[in-house]
């Protein structure tokens, strides 16, 4: 097993330990909402730490079979212990290939809470449309897997688009999987406003960051600049006219988030903080995988904006997946929710270059 992945796995079995003690803390067991985020983590890395003890078992148990086979006095006991350790081994690789699948995705593939914000990019009407396009195959791919959505915020357009949307899933396997939708979306289709039957090219982005506990990230009033203004909807007419919507300022990063979907200030400030939290995890985390990046070069889920990873051809009912190569003539299926043949083909891949990290101990 590669160091890289191994530190990752222990350090998930040191944080499943610790959140077991501080769960038994009678101190914590009082507070109900540090408790909750606690216990919240601890169930997304039940099944995780479940199997990394069994393969550690069985790392175990191949070495003693190692040993025993080679301080074998006949031919015999030699070929017994030998024949056990052929069914040992076939079992921790059928484990390390489960294991595999579950930390695709890094120290965060454990998240069962996650943050996407979709933009309209280049194309104007047309990219916003897109974007509710896309807004609306995650919605129904949400409703497939069983997952909850959240609009945390949107700006609508007159014609029915976004120029951009948050969002919020929450779920088992939500930010393993959504991670490789983070970068640029292209659509070649004849737009809604076109009159004359003309291919166009417009543009979104997507970006997907995990969404932190409460007790990850600490936020203090004197943090940030809170500012509240009156909330607008498509060409400028006010949706209402109090101060409802909310925008903040985080003094340390220089990060700005701003929430006036909800009526209620108090909601939009709540949704607020929530993004403001996951935008400040998502750039520590960027950090530390900078300092990764030679280590995970071969991995595709990156998450940079800047690039361009796929393409959706509805002339020719055509989804291109530029990572990995990847084109499917169903494009339809895939914008009512059908993810799963993208996703798998994804996770696939990155599994492969992971898998070549293994060796015989």
């Amino acid at each position: 097993m590669s160091e890289s992945i191994r530190d990752t796995l222990e350090g998930k079995f040191e944080r499943f330990g610790e959140l077991e003690r501080q769960m038994a803390d009678p101190v914590i067991q009082g507070d109900g909402s540090r408790m909750s985020a606690i216990a919240r983590e601890h169930g997304g890395l039940v099944k995780l730490v479940h199997k990394y003890s069994e393969f550690k078992k069985l790392s175990g148990e191949i070495r003693g079979c190692v040993e025993m086979a080679e301080a074998a006095e006949d031919a015999e006991e030699r070929e017994l212990a030998e024949e056990e350790l052929v069914d040992l081994r076939s079992r921790r690789e059928k484990l390390w290939d489960e294991l595999l699948a579950m930390t695709i995705g890094g120290e965060d593939a454990h998240r069962t809470r996650c943050v996407m914000e979709i933009r309209a990019g280049t194309g104007g009407d047309e990219a916003a449309l897109f974007a509710r396009d896309l807004f609306e195959m995650y919605r129904k791919h949400s409703e497939q897997r069983g997952w909850k959505i959240e609009i945390l915020d949107a700006s609508a357009t007159e014609l029915g688009g976004f120029k951009e949307i948050t969002l919020a899933f929450t779920g088992e396997g939500v930010f393993r999987d959504l991670q490789y939708e983070s970068g640029g979306h292209r659509v070649q289709r004849v737009p809604e406003t076109e009159t004359q039957g003309r291919i166009h090219t417009s543009a979104a982005t997507v970006a997907v960051m995990p969404e932190p506990e409460d007790v990850e990230v600490e936020l203090k009033p004197d943090d940030y600049r809170l500012d509240k203004f009156c909330a607008s909807g498509p060409g400028g007419q006010h949706v209402n006219k109090t101060e409802s919507a909310v925008r903040l300022t985080h003094h340390e990063t220089g990060i700005v988030v701003q929430c006036q979907d909800e009526k209620s200030q108090h909601k939009n400030l709540a949704k607020a903080l929530r993004v403001l939290k996951t935008r400040i995890y998502e750039l520590k985390r960027s950090q530390e995988d900078a300092k990764r990046a030679e280590a995970r070069k071969t991995l595709i889920g990156s998450g940079d904006r800047s690039q361009r990873i796929r393409t959706y051809n509805y002339p020719q009912n055509r989804l291109t997946d530029h990572r990995i190569n990847l084109t499917l003539y169903k494009l339809d299926q895939i914008l009512a929710g059908d993810l799963d043949a993208v996703t798998g083909a994804l996770i696939e891949y990155d599994r492969d270059q992971l898998r070549s990290d293994m060796h015989e101990e």
